[in-house]
């Protein structure tokens, strides 16, 4: 089986973003070689992560600098994000594209994936199950997001996390809201409440207040009628009454607050704004706000996609790419999801990826298969049901 590894920084994105992640570690790699897989990686793939292309070679990877020459003697191209056209346009029927596929939003690249024959597996789709939980990337990326989104706005802020007791005074701590608790949530709490902060947080779905009072936050209460999250743990869309009791409840803890973090994003669905500009306006001039969702459409009314901007006196971070600020953490983490979706489907008689369709993890994140969309939500959501 002969898999290769883009280096993605080559291109930079229409954001003008240069990816600094790798889909494979030199220690990832290794263990791939071991279990009888050929390993190409296309040169400098690791660099903005800290692996230099001798270390790849160091453990059996053959490190090319034409990655277009090899692509058609590929049996899986592995990315951090999507493959480019031309890329895909080189590969042989029934190769195996790995990636940040994004499929919702990326309708005609996913049409074309599957009318070139290909095996798209999109790593967004990977179920949220016990058995599945080594290979989420999409979390294992989130938990870093949420990481970095207190460190950005704790520079931001003109003064400082904890309370601090000197002999000029007493500085009181900041006080840090947080909206939404999955996952990316979860980790900006735990991030905040370490570095000295009270912390407050949000989430419509109330089965998660016992793991935010866990990590010592405080869960805010509003009663916006029934809620919930689906089968795979993402929170339910609101309605549009529910959204409006919502924001309205959450304006006095925004304009009491020091730092507010948005993270609410909807699976296969534009992110929902939380926060308008009249909010924003109630908060103290310094204050801070960050918009996970810039990128993807914004939970934040102002907030501008890879920028820092400044609204009505406040600080708003959209930045995004969150977990390429800590590049090599992201790619060790990315690097150890796909090593282990690949080694649970490895077959090691024959070498090979076992593509059991029937399995519950590859029912869900194989999208494209054999000439056809294969995901049935995919599907739905392409005739707009």
């Amino acid at each position: 089986m002969k898999i290769i590894i883009l280096n993605e920084s080559k291109a930079p994105d229409p954001l003008n973003n240069v990816e600094k992640r790798c889909a494979a570690t030199p220690s990832s790699a290794q263990r791939l070689v071991k279990k009888g897989a050929t390993l190409l990686l296309e040169a400098g793939a690791g660099v903005h992560s800290g692996y230099s292309d001798k270390e790849y070679k160091d453990v059996g990877v053959t490190v090319i600098d034409d990655v277009n020459d090899a692509l058609s003697t590929a049996d899986m191209l592995v990315a951090v994000n999507k493959p480019t056209d031309a890329q895909l346009a080189l590969m042989k029927k029934g190769a195996i594209v790995v990636g940040h596929l994004d499929p919702f939003f990326q309708q005609s690249l996913v049409e074309s994936i599957a009318e070139k024959g290909l095996t798209a597996i999109s790593v967004e789709m990977i179920p949220r199950s016990s058995r599945a939980q080594k290979m989420d990337a999409l979390s294992s990326q989130a938990s870093l997001a949420g990481y970095v989104m207190v460190m950005q706005a704790a520079n931001q802020l003109p003064s400082i996390l904890p309370m601090m007791m000197t002999p000029s005074g007493t500085l009181k701590p900041a006080k840090v809201f947080i909206i939404g608790a999955g996952v990316a949530g979860l980790q900006a709490i735990a991030t905040a409440k370490r570095l000295g902060a009270n912390v407050l947080a949000y989430d419509t779905r109330p089965v998660v207040a016992e793991q935010v009072e866990s990590l010592g936050g405080k869960f805010l209460k509003i009663d916006i009628g029934e809620t919930g999250q689906t089968k795979d743990g993402y929170a339910k869309e609101l309605t549009d009454e529910q959204k409006a009791k919502q924001q309205e409840a959450q304006r006095d803890a925004i304009a009491d607050s020091d730092i507010v973090i948005t993270t609410a994003q909807l699976f296969g669905r534009k992110p929902p704004v939380l926060i308008s500009k009249d909010t924003l306006a109630l908060m103290k001039p310094g204050s801070v706000v960050v918009d996970m969702a810039a990128t993807s459409g914004g939970n934040v009314e102002g907030s501008v996609a890879g920028e820092t901007v400044e609204v009505n006196g406040v600080k708003v971070i959209g930045n995004g790419y969150w977990s390429q600020y800590v590049a090599k953490a992201a790619t060790d983490m990315y690097a150890n999801n796909i090593y282990n979706l690949v080694d649970e489907f490895f077959d090691d008689e024959t070498k090979t990826f076992g593509l059991n369709l029937e399995d519950d993890i590859l029912a869900g994140c194989v999208i494209t298969h054999d000439g056809n969309i294969t995901n049935d939500m995919l599907n739905n959501a392409y005739k707009g049901a």
